[in-house]
């Protein structure tokens, strides 16, 4: 099993430490709840060096990124970061990433899973271009909350004098990072997976342990967070996890995620035409989000019932935290009507499903 270059800092911190993507990981350091509660009012610090991070190199790498990603990158401004997805040609769903327009190059941010999976068939699909994988050299931290900001921005500096503060949402740009007592030279983006605002922090792997720990230290605020809140996190907040929402045999029509697809877009992607086929037709299973009644949650694989027989299948399913019910999502034959009598097979229960919008949660400045 991998381990990413903050392995020893988890243990110093007393996490717990699980299989995660081929890496071993944190799930959580105190409890799951706690870490969860902690993200959404004040701020967590995560390691996110699992994950890829790849600089795409060559002669033209906005055609080459263009005819493999399924968003238009060529529209993309320095400094804007934009979510895609990477699909086979019958429209499966190879991985979702992060694409990053620097001032002077293209990277990707894919999940740690599919890591290896991803470096050959880019190098095989990619012209003009190839791959440089900065995984192992450049780390990734991330703080998350709504306390992150104010934290942060007292030990960044970006270029001409910009605060932490100006740096909108899925933009990056260069930074020094002055959290360690010696300035570092990094990136510094705003995304996020957990439905709260948050940065990314990107310096060399040797800087890595020294920041986590700065990072924690900011306030009695902070604390570190393991991956068991940051699924219950991006859950609440509605947004895909590969291998629960997403795999090879689900397209991103029928997983409602249209907004990261240009399926008109000028230069051709593979998948392109498959999903202009289904998009066309319709997909045959949408993705749908619920709460469950009673205290058990539905979990993955758990079947959805309608009259009886079997009309689709839970993808994700955990107590809510922050809304108190248990919430699910997962996958329906387009065919049963939104308001259709729906339960869950839990073995002995088959609690009902009653459909909620996604995401089930927005922080305050989203809600409209």
């Amino acid at each position: 099993m991998k381990k990413t270059v903050l392995n020893s800092a988890h243990q110093r911190h007393g996490a717990r430490l699980v299989e995660f993507g081929g890496f071993e990981m944190p799930v959580w350091y105190s409890a799951l709840t706690e870490e969860h509660h902690t993200v959404r009012k004040q701020a967590g610090v995560f390691d996110l060096c699992h994950m890829g991070r790849f600089e795409v190199v060559g002669d033209d790498p906005v055609t080459a990124l263009d005819k493999v990603l399924t968003r238009d990158v060529s529209s993309m401004k320095k400094g804007q970061v934009c979510y895609s997805l990477v699909c086979q040609e019958e429209g499966g769903i190879l991985d979702d990433i992060l694409v990053y327009r620097l001032p002077d190059r293209w990277w990707l941010v894919v999940n740690a899973g599919n890591r290896d999976k991803l470096l050959p068939w880019f190098e095989e699909k990619l012209e003009g271009a190839h791959i440089v994988d900065h995984s192992e050299s450049l780390a990734m931290v991330a703080l998350q909350g709504p306390l992150a900001v104010g934290l942060l921005a007292p030990h960044i500096e970006r270029p001409k004098g910009r605060s932490l503060e100006t740096l909108g949402y899925y933009r990056v740009g260069a930074a020094t990072v002055n959290l360690t007592g010696t300035p570092l030279q990094g990136w510094i983006s705003r995304t996020g997976y957990t439905g709260e605002d948050g940065f990314e922090i990107y310096v060399d792997s040797e800087h890595a342990e020294a920041v986590f720990d700065a990072l924690v230290d900011l306030s009695a605020d902070v604390h570190p967070c393991g991956l068991g809140c940051r699924d219950t996190l991006r859950l609440e907040a509605g947004m895909p996890l590969y291998g629960h929402e997403l795999s090879e045999q689900i397209d991103p029509i029928s997983a409602g995620l249209e907004f990261g697809v240009g399926l008109h877009k000028t230069t051709p992607f593979i998948g392109q035409s498959a999903l202009q086929e289904i998009e066309s037709r319709g997909p045959q299973r949408r993705m749908r989000g619920f709460t469950v009644d009673g205290r058990r949650p539905a979990r993955q694989g758990a079947a959805i019932l309608h009259e009886g027989k079997v009309v689709g299948e839970v993808t994700s399913g955990s107590p809510s935290p922050t809304l108190g019910v248990a919430i699910a999502c997962g996958y329906v034959d387009s065919g049963i009507p939104e308001d259709a009598s729906l339960q869950v097979d839990l073995g002995r229960q088959t609690p009902d499903l009653k459909p909620h919008p996604l995401p089930f949660y927005r922080r305050e400045t989203e809600k409209v």
